[in-house]
């Protein structure tokens, strides 16, 4: 019963990446599946339902991916971490480009559905702990900051590349000039104060 769930799940990531939003119905991910009409509906009733799954179904293979990176990763300096992440957006446009791409349909829609959003928020959180940390290791004095800057990037890197793919494209090098930025002493400009406007003594 799991693997038919997964089996449904997973061709439901499949149009949703490849078709959009819209596209997605039972039907479809019947076809996609390879299985009778109606078996999707037996696992979710509801295409709401089937788009709650699909979401939860994203999270965990996109947390198990980046886990796997996350193992073999413990780097010393911008450049090899560089390196690390450059290889996980190759993959991310590469290998598992119907899944990013359906993960991006589902951010658009956590803009008005605070559960998806909230789901989406613990597995980012996971993410940013991992970034952090490495962050920390390479020599940022303010990974927390670092981190969303760093995020921020990656995100429109990887919708940039999906939208108007470069047949060159190879990110080892930006994101490393970026990693060097975050990490450079003083490279984080203090808050700017406003201070009354100094007057003359008469």
């Amino acid at each position: 019963m799991v693997r038919r769930r997964e089996l449904l799940l997973d061709a439901a990531i499949r149009v949703l990446g490849e078709r959009g939003m819209r596209a997605l119905t039972h039907r479809a991910v019947d076809a996609e599946a390879g299985v009778a009409i109606g078996s999707t509906t037996n696992y979710f009733p509801t295409r709401e339902a089937l788009f709650v799954a699909v979401v939860e179904r994203v999270s965990v293979m996109e947390r198990d991916h980046f886990d796997e990176v996350a193992v073999r990763v413990c780097p010393t300096t911008p450049a090899e971490l560089g390196r690390a992440l450059a290889g996980f957006v190759r993959d991310a446009v590469g290998a598992h480009r119907a899944l990013t791409l359906a993960r991006y349909a589902i951010l658009v829609e956590a803009g008005h559905n605070i559960k998806i959003r909230s789901r989406l928020a613990e597995t980012g959180s996971r993410v940013d702990a991992w970034c952090a940390n490495w962050l920390r290791q390479i020599g940022s004095r303010d990974p927390d900051h670092a981190v969303h800057v760093l995020g921020n990037y990656l995100t429109g890197l990887i919708l940039h590349q999906l939208a108007i793919p470069d047949p060159e494209f190879e990110p080892a090098g930006s994101i490393t000039a970026l990693l060097e930025s975050l990490v450079r002493p003083g490279s984080r400009r203090p808050v700017a104060v406003d201070l009354p406007e100094r007057t003359s003594t008469p």
